[in-house]
């Protein structure tokens, strides 16, 4: 599903934010990247997502090579993967079904689909009583699922995740982990970024855990690229 091959990047700055990393993730898997602020799982998410282009190595996603694609291919490329951010990223004047919906009429689903696909997918996300409302209207925890439905409208191979839960309570950060554990269940790869240690322990996946642009073990020693492709912690 995900190859990624002796990647290193570096800034216009200097900063080396990756590091010879290689990483392997099997289709249908769950995993969590963890690492602090500054370890390079975010720069890592941009070159999957192609925001950004590696200094030097090979990413492949799905055997597309992404350093041979060319540009007019990367909005098709991306819209085979589900990204839910931090953030949010809700439209704030639209209600909860436009809001899913507004990741299929952008790639001109016929509207009598629309009517289909987006009350099954609140349904699956818990949010049929919902539909009507704005994102002023909703919990942190909500509006997270609003994020998660409208990433999954369009049945992505892979589900990327930054820090889903980074604004979230305690119990809303479970119930949102709960959810995507069961999105993995359904078949679609799911790959987490996050700092929270303590979410990662519960869930019992496989981790990942980076450090100054390098993937370690839970000693904080470096692993090496033959040893990256397939390291597992738990």
């Amino acid at each position: 599903m995900i190859e990624i091959d002796r990647v290193s990047k570096t800034y216009e700055t200097g900063n080396k934010a990756l590091k010879n990393v290689s990483l392997t993730i099997e289709d249908g898997e769950f995993v969590f990247i963890v690492g602090r602020s500054g370890s390079g799982k975010s720069t890592l998410m941009k070159l999957l997502l192609k925001e950004l282009e590696p200094t030097k190595g090979r990413i492949k996603v799905n055997d597309m090579d992404l350093g041979r694609m060319p540009r007019r291919y990367v909005p098709k490329y991306r819209r085979g993967l589900g990204v839910v951010f931090q953030d949010f990223r809700l439209l704030k004047d639209r209600t909860v079904f436009e809001n899913v919906a507004f990741a299929q009429r952008v790639i001109g689903v016929p509207g009598r689909v629309i009517k289909e696909s987006v009350p099954e997918m609140l349904r699956m996300v818990g949010l049929s009583a919902k539909y009507k409302a704005y994102p002023r209207q909703l919990s942190g925890g909500e509006q997270q699922r609003v994020a998660i439905a409208r990433a999954l409208i369009n049945d992505p191979d892979v589900l990327l995740a930054d820090e889903p839960t980074g604004n979230l309570d305690s119990f809303n950060a479970h119930e949102i982990m709960r959810l995507l554990d069961e999105i993995n269940q359904r078949g679609t790869t799911v790959v987490v970024i996050t700092h929270s240690h303590e979410l990662v322990e519960e869930m019992g996946k496989r981790v990942i855990t980076m450090d100054r642009g390098i993937i370690t073990d839970d000693t904080g020693s470096y692993i090496t690229p033959e040893r990256q492709r397939f390291y597992y912690e738990n």
